[in-house]
């Protein structure tokens, strides 16, 4: 049995077990139990009704949230000629080509996220199995294989986060930092939230929001009533 620390069981009788809450009242819950000493990051687990194993029951998207994440991303970005240049105006933390490939293949792995222009990945696609399993992969349907190099930078920059549902049918995404307070949690969780709907798959049959959690860094999940926001 694992045993809690006294900051997250005191956090825990501040709801009800089972009970589910309002969207709202769920943030407000999530931000009242807050006790760790930094500032910590609120994350959304969703539950759907869907068989990832199934292709046209996948979901997998991107959505830009309206209040961001709450902290710096470094981008970098695999452009050549003038791609290159609109990447740097863009604010793009690091713009190369072949030159950066094998710095990574040596192992240096110093940026958050990966864009690249259509005409670069059969290069970047090398190095597939070093950027795949940790989500770095540049994927035309995030918007990250582009050459809208500035519009994907500037996305990047303001919070853009991507999601995929993993085999447990569970999408997992943050949604931002306590310090940002309710509303803007609020906002950004139902900007998740609208995201994930509009992806619902048409083979998809029955309860597409199965469940919703909310928690902290170091907090416990406290779930929302999927009816609350069935209309969002």
């Amino acid at each position: 049995m694992v045993k809690r620390g006294k900051t997250y069981v005191e956090a825990k009788k501040k709801s009800e077990a089972g009970k589910r809450y309002t969207l709202k009242e769920s943030v407000q819950l999530v931000v009242g139990s807050a006790r760790a000493k930094f500032d910590e990051t609120v994350d959304a687990a969703i539950r759907l009704g869907v068989s990832p194993q199934h292709a046209d029951q996948m979901v997998r998207g991107s959505v830009v949230l309206p209040n961001g994440l709450g902290k710096s991303v470094r981008v970098l970005v695999f452009a050549k000629g003038e791609k290159e240049k609109e990447a740097l105006d863009a604010g793009a933390d690091i713009v190369g080509s072949d030159d950066v490939i094998e710095k990574i293949k040596g192992g240096w792995l110093e940026f958050d996220r990966v864009i690249a222009t259509p005409d670069m990945m059969g290069n970047v696609g090398k190095l597939g199995k070093i950027l795949g399993p940790r989500g770095l992969m540049p994927n035309p349907k995030v918007g990250t294989v582009t050459f809208d190099i500035a519009r994907a930078v500037n996305e990047l920059k303001s919070g853009k986060v991507e999601f995929r549902v993993e085999k447990t049918g569970i999408v997992h995404s943050p949604v931002g930092k306590v310090s940002f307070g309710v509303d803007k949690l609020t906002e950004n969780v139902s900007a998740l939230l609208e995201a994930i709907i509009k992806l619902k798959p048409a083979s998809s049959k029955g309860t597409y929001l199965k469940g919703i959690s909310l928690s902290t860094t170091m907090g416990p999940g406290i779930k929302v009533d999927p009816l609350d926001v069935r209309n969002i």
